[in-house]
């Protein structure tokens, strides 16, 4: 089903649009950074043959791992929630944990893993993406790029997680083919107390060049995941009163699978190039209140509260 994704962001311009923080407005943003796992060494291979590639953001740790048949994954003291994402049919996960009954999965699909100790044991070889909060000290010690946040970067608000589920922890299994897209919503929203994450259908070919849509967060990072085809990412720094800190535009072409780490409050958009299928997943941690704001678009918004406080306080 078409829609025209420039105009559902039209529709939130005057819920996001806010004055920058005094403190930061005149500190530099910083750079992109880009991950391409298809050319990069894994940090991680388990005696199983599992690849896996830990890289953090400012609030967040993703690990790409291309699991392997009968991999297991486990956390034993998970502070909070953390997420799972299954893209490719044909790999089944079967996950456990100390909080509510075991499920059963395959992919495309989305998980929520409750605090304290899981296990995600992995049937058929593909890629599985776990998403955890900086809470995680354990995981961000084994990340590629952890001294880039050596100094909290300046314009990132930090994390502050959101409420709970109404009706308590427990894993929780979302089935991509079950919520189709929809023309009144900006593609597939799932949060919880720690992630959003907008899950885009592949698209077939080229994004047109001359629909793109380029825009801005003020406070918090993108984390776009591509799982198929290429991309060239766009991104205009913005200018402070030293030329010192203006940098080019960045025109990076990735291919798959690899992430962009985008910055506030950087100016940006994502095309789609490849002449195949081109997959890419958004991430945000915690989640987005302009996005929540929006009537309908969370899927699974009446499981998640949002915070009863104002969009300064959430950092958003």
């Amino acid at each position: 089903m078409s829609y025209d994704p420039q105009n559902l962001r039209d529709r939130m311009k005057s819920s996001t649009q806010r004055p920058q923080r005094s403190q930061t407005a005149d500190q530099p943003s910083a750079a992109a950074a880009y991950f391409d796992f298809s050319v990069e060494p894994p940090n991680e291979v388990t005696d199983n043959g599992s690849r896996t590639w830990w890289v953090r953001g400012q609030n967040f740790v993703l690990a790409f791992s291309w699991a392997a048949e009968g991999e297991v994954f486990t956390r034993t003291e998970q502070k909070d929630e953390y997420v799972v994402l299954v893209p490719r049919a044909g790999t089944k996960v079967r996950a456990a944990a100390d909080i509510g009954p075991d499920t059963d999965v395959e992919g495309p699909a989305l998980l929520v893993m409750p605090p304290g100790a899981s296990e995600l044991e992995i049937h058929g070889d593909g890629p599985v993406i776990r998403l955890f909060t900086t809470e995680a000290e354990d995981l961000v010690a084994r990340c590629r790029n952890q001294d880039d946040y050596a100094e909290a970067h300046a314009h990132v608000a930090p994390l502050v997680a959101w409420p709970g589920p109404v009706d308590g922890h427990r894993i929780r299994a979302y089935r991509i083919g079950e919520h189709p897209y929809e023309p009144t919503r900006f593609g597939r929203l799932f949060r919880c107390s720690t992630f959003m994450v907008n899950w885009f259908d592949p698209d077939q070919g080229p994004r047109d060049p001359d629909a793109l849509s380029p825009h801005l967060h003020d406070d918090f990072e993108q984390c776009s995941l591509a799982l198929e085809g290429s991309y060239v990412h766009h991104i205009r720094s913005p200018w402070t009163s030293r030329l010192s800190d203006w940098r080019e535009d960045d025109h990076r072409l990735v291919a798959s699978p690899s992430i962009a780490i985008i910055p506030p409050p950087a100016l940006h958009t994502s095309q789609s190039v490849g002449q195949v299928r081109n997959h890419l997943i958004d991430i945000f941690c915690p989640p987005r209140v302009d996005f929540s704001n929006q009537d309908g678009w969370v899927i699974n918004a009446a499981e998640y509260p949002m915070p009863d406080v104002d969009d300064e306080e959430t950092g958003q």
